[in-house]
């Protein structure tokens, strides 16, 4: 019994001795060509990484979707180098590569809105409609854009409220960068009575838009008679002037053109109501 033990043992060694020598080189080649696709796949994608980097900062896109971007690239990248190593070693993929497609689509399913926004937010990365510090509508919200988010835009209202919006409802609506352009037009339009002098009038704003060193000379601007209105005869007024300027113009002139067509006695039409009371006398019975 103790021979026939001893020989099982003895033929044991000889056949692990052979299949190291068999498949032990063999073992090795594959061991050392996973380590090198995992070293070589990794700076690969760390050059590739910097490379985006380098192109997404010369686009000044902010830091915070900079980082994001590559983040998600290098991830993407290193599973792929992870795959490939694994692959070399012998072991098939297939299986690794089937149980990712299905946890990603059961997350898929269940997170649909958040993946909705997740694809809203690359897409404005990638074409930027808005920016940090541009003043927008969108959504239904106006504000000034403080921060782009993965999913979600932060915005701040004139009156120092805080919006926060999903990414993908200002994707899918329309979207009004009152910042993108240098210069803007100012729209105003000022009723006088039907018994001014309407020479005398355009002369005042003229005057007015003229002495302002704000209002740009070109594109040259516009005033106009509009509209004879029902009480009114209205004039058309569009200066340009450069976008950080809008507002103070704005409150400004219309203040000056109050206080000119005071001066100059032209009125100025105003919804009045005029009462009539008429007094009956006693009936007779």
């Amino acid at each position: 019994m103790e021979k026939i033990n001893e020989f099982d043992l003895n033929g044991l060694i000889e056949q692990g001795q052979q299949w190291i020598t068999s498949q032990g080189l063999e073992l090795l080649l594959g061991l050392l060509g996973a380590i090198a696709i995992f070293y070589i796949g990794r700076w690969v994608a760390n050059t590739l990484t910097k490379v985006l980097e380098k192109i997404l900062n010369q686009r000044n896109v902010d830091e915070t979707l900079v980082s994001f971007a590559l983040n998600l690239a290098r991830a993407a990248m290193m599973v792929f180098v992870v795959l490939a190593a694994l692959g070399q070693l012998g072991i098939q993929t297939t299986s690794f590569i089937a149980v990712l497609g299905a946890a990603g689509l059961a997350v898929g399913l269940a997170l649909q809105g958040s993946l909705a926004n997740f694809a809203a937010g690359v897409l404005m990365i990638i074409f930027r409609p808005i920016r940090v510090g541009d003043f927008v509508e969108a959504a239904g919200s106006s504000g000034i854009v403080e921060d782009i988010q993965i999913f979600v835009t932060q915005m701040r209202t004139p009156d120092n409220k805080t919006i926060i919006i999903p990414n993908a409802e200002i994707t899918g609506s329309s979207i009004v960068n009152y910042s993108i352009k240098p210069t803007r037009r100012i729209d105003f339009v000022f009723g006088v009575s039907y018994d001014a002098d309407l020479r005398q009038t355009r002369d005042i704003l003229e005057g007015i838009i003229a002495a302002d060193e704000r209002i740009l000379a070109d594109p040259a601007p516009v005033i106009a008679v509009s509209e004879l209105a029902d009480s009114s005869v209205n004039f058309v007024v569009r200066p340009w002037v450069k976008r950080e300027d809008y507002w103070d113009v704005y409150f400004e002139i219309t203040e000056k053109v109050k206080l000119s067509l005071d001066e100059a006695n032209i009125g100025i039409p105003y919804p009045q109501m005029d009462v009539h009371v008429h007094q009956q006398g006693p009936t007779s019975s």
